[in-house]
Order: C-alpha cells, then structure tokens, then sequence
C-alpha cells in the first residue's frame, strides 16, 4: 500500500446507523475509527435509541435534525441505507469514508488487520490513472511501476476523487443471484487496486467508499427511488445512480476512480428472495440506465461538480423523463440535491 500522511482533521467516517445497537460495531472498529471525527446518522425510520459506546469523538444527528437542515416537504428522503447521504452533506472536511454498520474490519492474507481508513486515503492522495491502463493496476502501489509501453505523458496520472473498497464474505450481489447461489461467499483477498478507465461505468456501493468532497463532494447524489415507498428496497439502485453520475462526472472533470483495496467483512444479512421482490423493479431499471450514462456527454461549460449535476439532471429530463416518471423524478432531486449543498455550504 502507498504510505499517505493522514492528518486527524481532514477526514470525516460516516457510519449510516440502521440498527440500534452500535457497540459491537463500532468496539470492532475502534483501533482504527478512534482517532477520527465520526459523523452517525440515525435512520429516521429507526424507533429505538442507539447504543454508542465511550470513546469516541461522535456527532449524532436524528430524524429532527435531518427535518431542521433539510426540511419535512424535501422531495429528497434519508431514509434507510440513504441516511449516509446526509452524512455526506453536514461533513465539513476535505475527505469523507463511509462504512456501513454491518462491516467489520478484514484481516489480510498476513492475517493483520486491515486499516480501511489508511488505504482509502492512500488510494485518494496517490494519482489515478483513467487515460490509459496500467496491467500492474496501481502503478503508485508500493513494489508496482508503469510497464513498459505506458506512455510517459501521461505517467503523472490525475487527482483520484472516489475509492470503492469490496467486501469480503458476503459480497454486494444482486438478489437473483444471491437467490440462485445461496452458499456462494467471496473469500478471496485481492492484495490490488486499479483505476476504472475513462468511460467505463461500475456498480458503485457506498458500503465501503471514500471521495475527495472538495472535488466532488455534490456528484454523491440522492436521486432515483422505486415507486411504492416501503415496498421496494429503493437504496440499491439510488447507490448504482449515484455512482454513474459520480463516473460520468469525474470523467468530464479529469479526476480518477480506483476500486479494490480496501477490503471489509460484511456480515450476512436479510433474504434472498424477499430482496428480489423488492429489487426486481430496479433491475428492470438498469437496462435503460446504463445505456444512458455511456452516452451522456457534458457540456464544456460545467466546471465544478454542481454544474454537472444539474446538467445531468436536464438530460436525464430530456431523455430519460420519456421513458419512466421515476427519471423526471430523480432530475429534480438532483437539482434540489444542489441547492441544498450550497444552502448548507454557505451557513
């Protein structure tokens, strides 16, 4: 791993608390989280008082305080898994992780435990390199170099603003195939990293991230959502939205995604088959979003991370609003997601 100087007061943890009981959780986190500032959002939906052990520099924020920022008309909901969003909107610091509460650190092949945190920002202080790819993966890990070919142009890479880390024995895999492979877990610790190339769409999860926020801080966007809230897992495919928009975005801006290390242990949790009845809609969904996002082109005028979201929300309105009223409705969260950055950004 790349050795990055990581200073106490530029990094936010978000954690998204859909279950009360917080202490194994974060007891298990506390050699590495313990030194941060963490940011909990406690899922508006959730009756019961967390459980927070002592011992860490924690502000907790609830339904009202999610009402006093944004409102209780906001077409944009926190709920469930999108609770993080909020997170990411009160954070004040340069860079932001988010760790859902059912992860737990891994252990590498060396059987040592891996420091997510330190990998995640080594990911995002080190170079990306979308334009052209390097088949060691991540030149700037340590014991890994360009290969021979690699244009030297382009050797100085860019700024990297997001890092997806994976997850180790319950992997983020649809419903239909976690319903087909019931037994099926990843166990295999990929020791690399690689930067996804330029145009090339990904699944984003935000069970395990980290981003620049200064660089792309409104591209994290709550925006798509299922119709019949309370019967559709929504957060899944509001998660992948997100994360096209995010690549599109850093595309255009010429900033980088890595994806790999670091690894997470998730633990097992909810029903196959009742995740695809909630999921199945979703699905459906993807055939037409993918094909949209490969195609997007942004305008050279949109220079900062809002911009684009607002242009993406226009197109999105143009084109996709025709097929399904769940894209005209993503648009306007988009350009109410932006307006309440800046609304929150400037006090």
């Amino acid at each position: 791993m790349s050795q990055a100087v990581i200073k106490d007061n530029e990094v936010d943890i978000v954690i998204g608390a859909l279950h009360s009981n917080l202490r194994t959780f974060m007891n298990e986190w506390r050699p590495i989280f313990s030194r941060f500032h963490l940011i909990i959002i406690k899922d508006p939906d959730l009756k019961e008082e967390l459980q927070i052990p002592e011992g860490f520099h924690a502000d907790v924020y609830t339904k009202s305080d999610i009402e006093q920022v944004v409102g209780s008309s906001s077409s944009i909901r926190f709920s469930g898994y999108s609770c993080r969003y909020f997170g990411f909107l009160v954070s004040q610091k340069k860079y932001v992780v988010c760790i859902d509460d059912d992860c737990v650190p891994a252990k590498d092949n060396a059987g040592h435990l891996v420091d997510a945190v330190a990998q995640h920002i080594a990911n995002l202080k080190t170079p990306a390199t979308p334009f052209f790819f390097n088949t060691l993966y991540d030149p700037f890990c340590k014991g890994a170099d360009f290969v021979r070919g690699y244009p030297f142009s382009l050797r100085n890479g860019v700024d990297c603003a997001l890092s997806c880390g994976l997850w180790l024995n319950l992997a983020d895999l649809d419903a239909p195939t976690q319903a087909l492979k019931p037994g099926l877990r990843n166990m295999r610790y990929v020791d690399a990293v690689l930067t996804i190339p330029v145009r090339a769409m990904m699944p984003m999860s935000g069970i395990n991230i980290a981003f620049n926020r200064e660089a792309i801080g409104p591209a994290l966007v709550p925006a798509l959502r299922l119709a019949g809230e309370g019967k559709f897992r929504w957060e899944t495919v509001e998660d992948i939205w997100c994360g096209m928009c995010v690549k599109v975005i850093c595309d255009h801006l010429g900033l980088g995604v890595k994806s790999g290390l670091p690894y997470v242990w998730r633990t097992e949790r909810g029903n196959a088959i009742e995740s695809l009845k909630k999921e199945w809609e979703g699905v459906k969904l993807m055939e037409e979003v993918v094909p949209f996002f490969q195609s997007v082109r942004l305008p050279q005028s949109a220079t900062t991370a809002e911009d684009c979201v607002v242009e993406i929300a226009k197109i999105v309105k143009e084109q996709l609003g025709k097929v399904d009223s769940l894209f005209s409705n993503a648009a306007e969260a988009m350009e109410e997601w932006v307006k309440l950055w800046k609304a929150v950004g400037s006090g």
